[in-house]
């Protein structure tokens, strides 16, 4: 559309003004946009930091903290491990120095030898053996197991451990059985474990062996005082190269007698001859898992082994994670409540500084507004002055050629014909003025939208020309609206023609009606239930600057003689003084929409009645006596011509000060003589020089006891609002004549026919 839509208003805008209009910002400057986006992410990024990095910190510290528990479990383990080492190593030299000492004892004796010196060699061997607390029993077996001698008992029993493992192996040359399995020994009658070289004769033949049968409890006494009681995490073991347990600590219920070997990656380093190493299995004794640190024992078939206990490790672990994780987060809670206070407070911020934007934009709306509605009101004043002189001007004309058409003018037709269309542009104009300055008076009435727009297809259809489709879109269900529909329908005319304008080439003009409500949360400057008429046209659109101005009085960019800059004003001064809103969306090649949002009434509309046949009255009707009532010679003159040549007899008066003189004297003849009063009907101008206008004056007519009928004409929309309230018919000048005569003889018929009483 051009712009003589003249003015844009943004739909979303909380003031209802036109869309690209920046208000007065004098009393209420400008403040600097508060960026809570960008804040909120800062408090957002910070508390998920302050979340994170704790948290990455605790799961840091703790897995540095479980890794460096079990480097020094490891640690702890080798250590412990040498020194078992060292122990074993010294023990079994020990042993291996007894036996050879027994060896050089019994030396080129065979075994009845042994049994012929068996008291010295008890002595001896209690001797060498008695001093050691590992050191069970001393013993001399034959070629064929049998028992020779023994630091234990004198004289020796008859044993014999010719099917003993250790006694086999030895006997065979194997180094294994060297150290034999724990066992209950049968010289030592308690639990023990062997060790063992073999006797050669002369000629180098198996002669029998010599055995140190071994306490395991030495071991496991040992192996308590080295890892400092039984409150220790470590466990120790003594056992053969393959796996069997000789001594341990702490002490299973199991170790009474030989145990069976469980394969795990202890037994698998053994079998791989390591000499040394560190693995984690499953303890044989309680299934527990251990760290477990292995050495060999010198060239001997025996290994020390010193688990710890992966349980101890994550005890100590889980009391370590439980102080790091309320040091840390404890603090980091507190940081995290603050934080969130604070995201809170910005909530809260924010909704105040949406407040008191909404409340600093309804300010300076209403700054603006009331600028613009004292610049309306002096407009207002300045139109309504020369309204009611050029009201007056256009009365005496369409008087006059009133006169002329009655007196028979046939051969100047035309020329009245052309003053009457002139007459008639005059009256639009003086209408838009008077609507754009809130001085035109509106007719509210209810209007059934569903049925009444489908009618002004035709209007619209002549507005639009003959290049641009018309397109209605009118929903079902509508509510009905509550306007002036005359000043409706001039509206749409206006809205049309600027869309044709914006069309040179044709296109598309779409009429859509729909129901609407605004809450006052929507932020809309409306609120309630409302019809909304969108009137969408696919012209050339209007630039920012131009959509800022659209309802701007007396603006216009058509070219000249082709706008006045009322249409678009007209059009939101109806919207508006209807209680509801104007709205224009528009931008360059993407056409305009024009948005009315008028009230819906809160009644339906009357059905139409069919109009009730007037009986032809039998005879003309006398005229009328009337007081004409007008300021304006030439008006009065005009009006006073028609009157009398329909027939009737008019009195005329300046103003009303000198008609209510007129009509108090006749009333004051009226109760002296009971002569009627002069006159049947008051026609008086409103606005008038003297103390009363024509209001005033009906008012005091009406108060007498008899009661003349007042028909008073004006253009001003704020007398015609106080003159509804008295009983008086109101005409907006310039009148129509044919109105007028039309209400005259129905005034005639009724003071011809007065009203029947009934028979007494």
């Amino acid at each position: 559309m051009t712009a003589d839509r003249s003015s844009s208003i943004d739909a979303n805008a909380p003031d209802g003004r036109a869309a690209g209009a920046r208000p007065d910002q004098a009393l209420f400057p400008a403040v600097p946009e508060q960026n809570f986006a960008v804040r909120r992410m800062t408090l957002i990024a910070l508390l998920v930091a302050a979340v994170v990095v704790p948290c990455v910190f605790v799961a840091a510290m703790a897995f540095s903290d479980l890794r460096t528990r079990e480097a020094d479990a490891t640690d702890a383990t080798l250590r412990t491990v040498r020194v078992a080492e060292e122990h074993a190593l010294k023990v079994f030299d020990m042993n291996e120095s007894l036996d050879a000492r027994v060896v050089d004892l019994v030396q080129g004796l065979d075994d009845n030898g042994i049994r012929e010196r068996e008291a010295a060699i008890h002595e001896k061997l209690q001797t060498m053996g008695g001093g050691y607390p590992q050191v069970a029993a001393v013993s001399i077996f034959g070629h064929d197991g049998a028992l020779l001698a023994s630091s234990r008992f004198f004289p020796a029993p008859a044993v014999s451990i010719d099917q003993r493992e250790d006694f086999v192996g030895i006997r065979d040359g194997q180094v294994l059985e060297q150290v034999s399995k724990v066992m209950v020994g049968h010289v030592a009658g308690e639990i023990v474990f062997n060790t063992g070289v073999a006797r050669r004769a002369d000629d180098g033949a198996f002669a029998g062996v010599v055995s140190v049968a071994l306490r395991p409890s030495y071991f496991a006494a040992f192996y308590r005082e080295l890892l400092g009681g039984n409150d220790s995490p470590m466990t120790m073991a003594l056992t053969r190269s393959d796996a069997a347990v000789l001594a341990r600590y702490p002490v299973g219920p199991t170790s009474k007698v030989e145990e069976p070997v469980r394969r795990n990656a202890y037994t698998e380093a053994l079998a791989e001859s390591r000499r040394a190493g560190v693995v984690r299995v499953r303890s044989t004794a309680d299934g527990a898992s251990l760290i477990v640190a292995f050495r060999r024992v010198g060239s001997y078939p025996a290994y020390v082994a010193v688990g710890y206990r992966t349980s101890a490790i994550w005890a100590a672990w889980y009391r370590h994670l439980s102080v790091l994780i309320l040091s840390t987060f404890v603090p980091s809670i507190v940081l995290w409540c603050v934080i969130w206070v604070s995201l809170k407070r910005l909530g809260a911020e924010e909704e105040a500084w949406e407040r008191w934007q909404a409340e600093a934009s309804m300010r300076r709306s209403i700054e603006s507004a009331y600028r613009q509605s004292r610049k309306m009101e002096a407009l207002g004043n300045l139109v309504g002055s020369v309204a009611h002189d050029f009201n007056n001007l256009l009365m005496i004309v369409s008087a006059n050629v009133q006169i002329v058409r009655r007196r028979g003018a046939a051969s100047f037709d035309r020329e009245l014909s052309a003053v009457e269309r002139a007459l008639k542009s005059g009256q639009s104009l003086t209408r838009q003025l008077l609507g754009v300055a809130r001085k035109q008076p509106l007719r509210n009435e209810t209007l059934d939208v569903e049925r009444w727009l489908p009618g002004c297809r035709d209007l619209l259809r002549a507005s639009l020309g003959a290049k641009v489709a018309l397109v209605m879109d009118v929903g079902s269900g509508l509510w009905p609206m509550q306007v002036d529909v005359a000043e409706l329908e001039l509206a749409l005319i206006n809205i049309a023609v600027n869309a044709r304008d914006a069309m040179p080439n044709g296109g598309r003009y779409t009429v859509r009606a729909n129901n609407v409500s605004f809450r006052h949360e929507d932020g809309f400057p409306i609120t309630g239930d409302f019809v909304q008429l969108s009137l969408e046209d696919t012209g050339v659109g209007m630039p920012p600057e131009v959509l800022s101005r659209a309802f701007e009085p007396l603006f216009t960019t058509k070219p000249k003689g082709m706008g006045t800059g009322l249409g678009l004003p007209q059009v939101f001064a109806f919207c508006e003084r209807s209680g509801g809103l104007a709205a224009i969306d528009s931008a360059i090649g993407a056409g305009t929409t024009v948005r009315l949002y008028l009230p819906r009434a809160t009644h339906a509309p009357e059905a139409e009645r069919p109009a009730e046949p007037v009986a032809e009255e039998a005879g003309v009707p006398h005229g009328l006596r009337i007081l004409l009532v007008e300021d304006n010679d030439e008006v009065a003159a005009g009006t006073e011509a028609l009157l009398q040549m329909m027939g009737h007899e008019v009195t005329c008066a300046f103003n009303a000060d000198a008609a209510m003189e007129r009509f108090e004297a006749a009333h004051a003849r009226q109760k002296d003589t009971g002569e009627p009063l002069p006159f049947d009907l008051v026609i008086s101008d409103i606005h008038m020089p003297g103390k009363l206008n024509g209001i005033d004056l009906a008012e005091r007519v009406q108060a007498f006891e008899t009661k003349l009928p007042v028909i008073l004409v004006t253009g001003y929309a704020e007398e015609l609002e106080r003159a509804r309230h008295v009983d008086a018919r109101v005409l907006s000048k310039p009148f129509d004549i044919a109105l007028l005569d039309k209400f005259l003889q129905a005034l005639q018929r009724d003071l011809a026919h007065p009203p029947a009483h009934p028979a007494g």
